[in-house]
């Protein structure tokens, strides 16, 4: 790996990716929002993402991967106007990976009309999202886990 990854294919998750797109949330949490997170909690959002709890997922939500070859390096996931579970191999964050998913997220949220997008960030996430031109609105608590609410309009 390393090197520059603009040429990751996105496109729709299905079915058999779910043990990838686990192994890629749960490697991130460990090791990118461990930073800003106790053991506590990221043990906890890591159950939500198991193999199994991203197959319900896959049925609930319109889920994309971020593809190197044939390996799941990212996802993301578009859930009426929200965004959700937006990861990228730590060994790839800062590499454009994130920024390709969120494109295709507001490419598919634009073409079903939504005006607005939310996004619940991490604290990891917060600059990530800023950068896109979200802001932040309010400040959300799961026990002590903080996420950031944050939108922005879409054209």
């Amino acid at each position: 790996m390393g090197g520059l990854r603009m040429d990751c294919v996105i496109r729709r998750a299905c079915s058999s990716d779910a043990e990838g797109i686990s192994r890629v949330i749960v490697t991130a949490l460990r090791d990118t929002n461990a930073k800003d997170y106790s053991e506590a909690v990221i043990a906890r959002v890591e159950q939500s993402f198991s193999p199994t709890a991203v197959s319900g997922l896959l049925m609930r939500r319109l889920v994309f991967v971020a593809l190197d070859q044939d390996t799941i390096v990212g996802t993301a996931s578009l859930d009426d106007r929200v965004v959700r579970t937006v990861f990228v191999d730590p060994k790839l964050q800062g590499l454009g990976i994130g920024r390709a998913l969120m494109a295709e997220v507001e490419r598919v949220a634009v073409e079903r009309g939504v005006a607005v997008l939310a996004v619940p960030s991490s604290v990891t996430a917060q600059s990530f999202y800023a950068k896109l031109g979200f802001s932040p609105l309010r400040d959300s608590y799961h026990g002590e886990e903080r996420t950031i609410v944050m939108e922005r309009p879409l054209r």
